[in-house]
């Protein structure tokens, strides 16, 4: 499914629609997803892989996550990874949690859930406050999918 033809409302409500599925392993291509679902969105959204996030590699037996930033996808910007519950509806969710683990991004938390085979949509919040989304995919199949 290609989540940058989905406008916002279509992916919130997608996103509360799913269920959090397991907590993915392993490296996952990025889509920034700001202004969805329309041809400014699709810009920006290759514009930030190119110069600015190509991603996250997740791995799940320490539980924690490192972002792939610039161009020559450098793993920065770490975090914790942990089921809990969504900010968005209260529901279980995969928390991408900065709080502990970046001075740079010690605000950020992310959310992410499953949306199909190897594809996560995620919720940015910087300082509680929803800002953005985006999407990974994964190429590798998970065993652990549902």
């Amino acid at each position: 499914m290609d989540l940058l033809d989905k406008d916002g409302e279509e992916l919130d409500q997608l996103f509360r629609s799913v269920p959090a599925g397991p907590v993915p392993d392993g490296d996952g291509a990025g889509t920034v997803l700001i202004l969805s679902g329309s041809r400014t969105g699709k810009a920006l959204a290759r514009a930030a892989r190119l110069a600015v996030w190509q991603g996250k590699v997740f791995d799940r037996e320490s539980g924690d996550l490192r972002n792939k930033v610039t161009p020559l996808r450098i793993r920065a910007i770490r975090a914790t990874v942990a089921p809990g519950p969504s900010r968005v509806d209260g529901k279980e969710c995969i928390v991408l949690d900065y709080s502990h683990t970046s001075l740079v991004a010690r605000w950020v938390r992310d959310e992410i859930r499953m949306v199909g085979s190897g594809q996560y949509l995620g919720v940015v919040f910087l300082r509680g406050r929803r800002v953005a989304g985006f999407g990974l995919v994964f190429d590798t199949p998970d065993p652990q999918a549902r």
